[in-house]
């Protein structure tokens, strides 16, 4: 199957809506993020966007997780737009209670987005979501995929990449972090579903990030995005490299940027350098026990492998390129 790539422009940056003086801050200072998160930077972002895509007209349906707790401590919250605090496994019936009701009430220019961490959509809350799926509401559900359960303490999650060091996956013996053929590809799952729109993005490619949300706002029914974010403390990584990280992890193929529409993949996002899937691995301090003394090639050489289909599956190669 051939996918049509999208090459960026020298006028991408802009019209990016995080360089607009007007743009409307939806996540506001205040809020206890640490330095270098990714999610707060992903949410900001995505909610930026679709504030600007819908002229205001947005209600946010958030998952109990890591953005919930930071940004929203009784009596006050960050958020400058309507937004609800759901349990960890319902935001994506919550978020179709919302959309119901906006429906019935006559307020149809009302978008409704839910959002979750990879803890709150690919394992508590994963019925609920398949559910909304099934029944195509009319609800964009983003994710913000950390790759475990950062605020409980970075126990592991069916995001966890292989090999991983978290607190429950621990590299002890010959055992080498978290099992090289678990976890979940909720990408791949969503398209299953054949909904009307499926993406992956990454902080690092802001002005991709931001035209999927606005892509997802314009239709009707459900939609997902899957959005890639670094988290300096998990992960083991200086929080000035979040960005850096992002990008290395796009760039060596084992997050691949694509957009998919009724259940088949559409575009992909070419990568004009790729690079060694070590260079992604080993400024993170959760994969150091595959470098140094105890150095395993042999693992490293699977996650290449892995980096490599996904090069091979959404056609990553190309003459377009990115930023």
């Amino acid at each position: 199957m051939s996918y049509s790539t999208r090459k960026k422009t020298s006028t991408d940056n802009a019209n990016c809506v995080q360089s607009r003086t007007d743009r409307r801050n939806t996540l506001m200072s205040g809020h206890r993020a640490c330095q270098g998160c990714g999610e707060a930077l992903a949410a900001r972002c995505v909610l930026d966007a679709a504030y600007n895509a819908t002229n205001g007209n947005i209600v946010v349906v958030n998952a109990t997780g890591c953005l919930e707790v930071f940004s929203c401590v009784y009596p006050e919250n960050a958020w400058n737009i309507p937004w609800l605090h759901s349990l960890f496994a319902n935001a994506p019936s919550v978020a179709s209670g919302v959309a119901s009701a906006m429906r019935v009430s006559g307020k149809t220019k009302i978008r409704v987005i839910a959002q979750g961490g990879d803890g709150a959509t690919t394992d508590i809350g994963m019925g609920a979501l398949s559910g909304m799926f099934d029944r195509n509401d009319d609800v964009l559900y983003v994710c913000y995929d950390n790759q475990a359960y950062m605020n409980t303490g970075v126990q592991r999650s069916s995001s966890t990449p292989p090999l991983a060091r978290t607190a429950t996956t621990l590299p002890i013996g010959s055992y080498m972090g978290n099992d090289a053929k678990t976890g979940k590809n909720l990408p791949k799952i969503a398209i299953a579903h054949n909904i009307p729109y499926v993406a992956t993005a990454s902080i690092a490619h802001l002005f991709d990030l931001e035209q999927k949300v606005a892509t997802a706002i314009g239709i009707r029914g459900s939609r997902y995005i899957h959005v890639h974010v670094p988290c300096p403390l998990g992960w083991g990584i200086q929080p000035s490299d979040t960005i850096k990280i992002a990008r290395l992890a796009v760039d060596c193929g084992l997050f691949p940027l694509f957009e998919a529409k009724d259940g088949v993949v559409r575009t992909s996002f070419t990568i004009s350098n790729i690079v060694p899937v070590e260079e992604y691995l080993k400024p993170q301090r959760r994969f150091a026990h595959l470098f140094g003394k105890n150095a395993a090639p042999n693992v490293i050489a699977h996650m290449q492998k892995l980096a490599d289909e996904n090069i091979k599956e959404y056609q990553l190669m190309g003459e377009n390129t990115h930023g």
